[in-house]
């Protein structure tokens, strides 16, 4: 009689469900995420908010680890950002800047991208390129709206939240996105291999 072994909603839970790697799945992501800020700096026309790889960080993270365990570690991130950890963009720390909405913003996104990743949708690229795009504008909706209010900049202009928080990262964001679509169906492929392999039938 065999039993059936359920499958992994999600990569992390492929690597096991014991309490001991599930803190370390955490930890190691907000780690991860502050890795990926200090890839950071800032456009000649924008001094408020700088570019980084903390989105890609925290979409692959929430993709990756689910809902739950990805919001988790994107709130350790920050948690300890706030606390003084300077792990924030460009070795920074606190929350009295400009571009910390963003930062709060990582936190719904990682809630939503795993949620939705839990249905299967990182598995492949098309959907998962649609978890990506809005993980993506839920980090803009928060992060422009903070920007908006914490400076008084109008919502749309020259020197707007439209501009410095939206308009100047659209590019970039794009390539960080296309990656993030990309690394989580790989990552899968990779671990259906692993499994096909290690299974005796």
């Amino acid at each position: 009689m065999s039993l059936a072994v359920a499958q992994p909603r999600v990569l992390a839970d492929a690597l096991g469900t014991s309490w001991v790697r599930q803190v370390a799945l955490v930890a190691g992501a907000a780690g991860f995420t502050g890795l990926c800020a200090q890839i950071a700096f800032y456009l000649p026309s924008n001094p408020l908010v700088p570019v980084t790889m903390q989105t890609f960080a925290v979409l692959v993270v929430g993709g990756a680890l689910g809902a739950l365990r990805g919001a988790s570690a994107i709130a350790l991130y920050v948690a300890l950002g706030v606390a003084g950890v300077p792990w924030f963009a460009e070795r920074s720390s606190g929350f009295a800047m400009p571009s910390f909405g963003y930062i709060l913003g990582f936190i719904l996104a990682a809630l939503i991208v795993g949620s939705l990743a839990q249905t299967g949708a990182s598995r492949r690229l098309v959907s998962n390129f649609g978890l990506m795009i809005l993980g993506s504008l839920v980090i803009y909706l928060v992060g422009a709206t903070w920007l908006k209010y914490s400076t008084g900049l109008p919502w749309f202009g020259a020197e707007s939240a439209w501009t410095y928080g939206v308009r100047d990262f659209l590019i970039g964001d794009a390539i960080k996105i296309l990656l993030a679509t990309a690394t989580l169906p790989i990552a899968w492929r990779i671990v259906n291999r692993v499994q096909r392999q290690d299974d005796p039938s």
